[in-house]
Order: structure tokens, then C-alpha cells, then sequence
């Protein structure tokens, strides 16, 4: 029998109307992904104090974490899915197992990948990604921090998947967003060796993300046992067959897809690094300035996927659809509107974080490039949660796949350095 908060949130999401429930199930969502933005924003502003090229390091890092959090965020999609479709059939009790099971694998997996990314990060940044000269050293220490990271957002991703699979995506938002802005504060106190703090330079960025992400497990988990009694998470020691095809089933176009986006994303990196430590440092930065124009994004896309899987779980196929074309709509419309806001503001904006003259014309060449292509990817993202909340992935992977790999990297080698267009080769080719 289902009762309490559990059937609430099912009611809302399968009879409620579909734009102002879409709106409130992604709005505490978008909130933690603009704190992260003006977290990510603050960091940079950081570190360019600290250094010209320091903005350059985390995002050097970030394909190769991305790779080693394939199966977090793979585990994710599946299980909310799954979780999701069982609350909309109101079969608590399944929803129960399959969240105790997907939280010990969480937990297992979140300990191995992370020691797997701090033993094969040398090799990896020296060899593989070939990690400026200057850089490389602050690269390789800021990523043995952030392979601990790892381990704990394995947990975090865990807990709020939970949560947002029978709708409250409202308290996981606001213990992410309460913790962004604890590590906004402390992040120049760690950088800059502040009162009692070491200074740490670029690393001190990573140690703030590192406590951060170990409060964020502990309050996330006395929530989800105070919040959900009909839901209760506890380590289990019987996977099962059936989960495990399930969440292949499910998962496995996502898992390709993840690590297929990170071995592209790492090899464009490679592709980048070897225009020097300008190119690299206006890459970061262009990244920064994107994800100001598609925040808004990603928590609508989320807010999708719940919505998809709750309303297949009750047999509504026409309103999913519905929920489909309105959220594609809706995800290009706000992303127009961030992107030109960015454009607008291009000059002022690069100024406030980048001193160097030959850094600033290049992060603004790449801008005016590529912020105007990003609502298409947004209609593209949309799709993507979609295919993941109704279990129905591998055509939106195939194009995800075939976005990364032709054009950003077959594209950008064939123009960067076949053709001799350098960088600006390369962000054609991403636009």
C-alpha cells in the first residue's frame, strides 16, 4: 500500500499540470546546478588571482573523473528508472530492494574507481592527455584529491537519486546548494592560506570539494532515513541476477555513452593541450562561460526524466509525450535566452577573470563561436533524459556518440591540424 510523501509526490507528477509540475520538480534543481555554476565561477576567479594559467587545472582533470564516474552516473539513470516506474505502479516494496541494492553497489564501486583514478593519474595526464608543461604538476596533485572526491559522490549520487525518484528533488537541492556555497567560502581560505588555513594554491580548490562532499553524504543520509521510513536503504548482500540485467538492460547504452563522451572529451583535450597553455586556459575558461547559458538546463532535463518514468510506470504514454515535446520546447527557449545573455556581456565578463591580452582574444574567439550552436544541444540533452527515464536509450546515445567523436574530435583534428586552423579549428568543429 503506498501512503505518505511517496504517494503525494506520485500524485502531483502523474495528474498534476505538466509545465508547472516539470517547473517545480527542476526548479530546486536548477538552483544547485546555478550555485554550481557561481561556485564553479568564484573558483575561477580564485584561481586566476592566484595564477594566469591556474583557471586551466580542474578543467583538465574533469574528463578523466568523468570517465571513472561512468558507473555512478549510469546507476543513476537506470535506478532512477527503475525506482521512478515502481513508486508510479505503487510497488513500494520493489522500489525498497532496488534502492538498497543500487546503494551498496554505489558504495563499492565509488571506493574502487577512486582508487583506480589516484594510481593511473601520472600516467594518464603525462601521457594520454599530455598536460601543458606548466600545469602539469598542480594537474596531477589537484587530482589525487579529487579521486577521494570520488569515493564520496559515488554515495551522493546514491542518496539523491533516491530522493528524486519519488519526487523530492527539493531537500538533495538544498543540501547541495547549502554545501556549494559552504565551499565558496572556504575555497580562497585553503587557495590563499588564510588566518590558520595552509596555503595550498590550486589543490585548495579540490580539499574544499573533499569536505564538502563527505558533509553532504552524512545529511543526505539521516534525510533519506527520516524522510522515506516507506523506503529504507541498508547494504544487502543479494544483488541478484534480475537487478543486474535490469540495470544492463538500461544502462549499458548510457555506460557506452559516458565513457565513449570522457575517452573523446580526453582525446579533444589532447588535441587542445597541443596549442599550449593559452589554448587550454581559454578552453577552461569558455566552459565556465557556457555553463552560466545551459544551468538552467540540466535540472529541467532531470526534472524530465522523473516525470517520463513515474507517468510510464502508470500506463500514461500520451502524457509522457506530451511531458517529451514540451520540455524540448521549453530547454531551447531558456537556453537562447542564457547563451545571448552571455554573449551580450562577453567583454566585461572574460576582463573580470583573465589579465593576459593573447588568453583573453582567444577564450573570446571561442565564445563567439560557440555560445549560439548550444540550444540545439540543449533539445539534445532533453532527449538524452528522456531515453533514460523511459529505459529507452540507445538512439540518443548513437547521436550523443556521434556528436563527440565526428566533430569533436575527427572535425576538430581535420581543421585544427590537418588544415592548420589551430584552436579555432577546434571550436568549429564543437559549434
Amino acid at each position: 500500500m503506498m501512503r505518505g510523501r511517496v504517494a503525494k509526490y506520485r500524485d502531483r507528477i502523474i495528474r498534476g499540470p505538466i509545465l508547472r509540475t516539470l517547473f517545480s520538480l527542476s526548479l530546486p534543481l536548477i538552483i544547485v546546478q546555478l550555485i554550481q555554476v557561481s561556485y564553479n565561477v568564484a573558483d575561477a576567479f580564485w584561481l586566476s588571482l592566484y595564477s594566469d594559467v591556474a583557471l586551466a587545472v580542474p578543467r583538465q582533470t574533469w574528463p578523466l573523473f568523468l570517465f571513472f564516474s561512468a558507473f555512478s552516473l549510469t546507476l543513476s539513470f537506470s535506478n532512477q528508472a527503475l525506482i521512478s516506474q515502481y513508486v508510479g505502479a505503487k510497488r513500494v516494496d520493489e522500489a525498497e530492494k532496488v534502492a538498497s541494492k543500487f546503494f551498496t553497489v554505489s558504495v563499492l564501486f565509488g571506493v574502487l574507481f577512486g582508487l583506480l583514478y589516484f594510481s593511473l593519474r601520472y600516467a594518464i595526464f603525462t601521457d594520454v592527455i599530455s598536460v601543458p608543461e606548466e600545469i602539469r604538476r598542480d594537474v596531477i596533485d589537484f587530482a589525487g584529491v579529487v579521486s577521494i572526491v570520488m569515493m564520496f559522490s559515488y554515495v551522493v549520487m546514491a542518496y539523491s537519486t533516491v530522493l528524486q525518484s519519488v519526487g523530492d528533488t527539493l531537500r538533495p537541492a538544498i543540501v547541495n546548494a547549502a554545501f556549494l556555497l559552504f565551499n565558496r567560502v572556504l575555497a580562497p581560505l585553503f587557495i590563499f592560506g588564510v588566518g590558520p588555513f595552509p596555503e595550498l594554491g590550486v589543490v585548495g580548490a579540490a580539499v574544499t570539494d573533499l569536505i564538502g562532499n563527505a558533509l553532504t553524504v552524512i545529511t543526505l543520509a539521516i534525510i533519506v532515513r527520516r524522510a522515506l521510513p516507506e523506503i529504507k536503504i541498508r547494504f544487502t548482500r543479494y544483488i541478484g541476477a534480475d537487478w543486474v540485467l535490469l540495470n544492463l538492460k538500461i544502462g549499458l547504452p548510457i555506460l557506452v555513452l559516458i565513457l565513449s563522451n570522457s575517452t573523446a572529451k580526453m582525446l579533444q583535450l589532447r588535441l587542445i593541450n597541443t596549442f599550449g597553455v593559452v589554448a587550454a586556459t581559454a578552453y577552461s575558461f569558455g566552459f565556465i562561460a557556457i555553463d552560466v547559458s545551459d544551468a538552467i538546463l540540466r535540472g529541467l532535463a532531470r526534472g524530465t526524466s522523473i516525470m517520463i518514468g513515474q507517468n510510464l510506470g502508470a500506463g500514461l504514454h500520451d502524457r509522457a509525450r506530451r511531458i517529451a515535446l514540451k520540455s524540448s520546447m521549453t530547454a531551447f527557449t531558456s537556453t537562447l535566452l542564457g547563451a545571448s545573455l552571455v554573449y551580450a556581456l562577453m567583454d566585461p565578463f572574460i576582463g573580470v577573470f583573465i589579465q593576459s591580452q593573447e588568453i583573453f582574444v582567444e577564450a573570446k574567439r571561442l565564445l563567439e563561436i560557440i555560445l549560439l550552436s548550444l540550444p540545439f544541444f540543449a533539445v539534445l540533452l532533453v532527449a538524452l533524459f528522456v531515453g533514460r527515464g523511459s529505459g529507452h536509450t540507445l538512439p540518443p546515445t548513437l547521436i550523443g556518440m556521434t556528436r563527440l567523436w565526428v566533430f569533436w574530435v575527427g572535425l576538430g583534428y581535420l581543421l585544427g591540424v590537418h588544415l592548420g586552423v589551430g584552436s579555432t579549428g577546434v571550436w568549429m568543429a564543437m559549434a
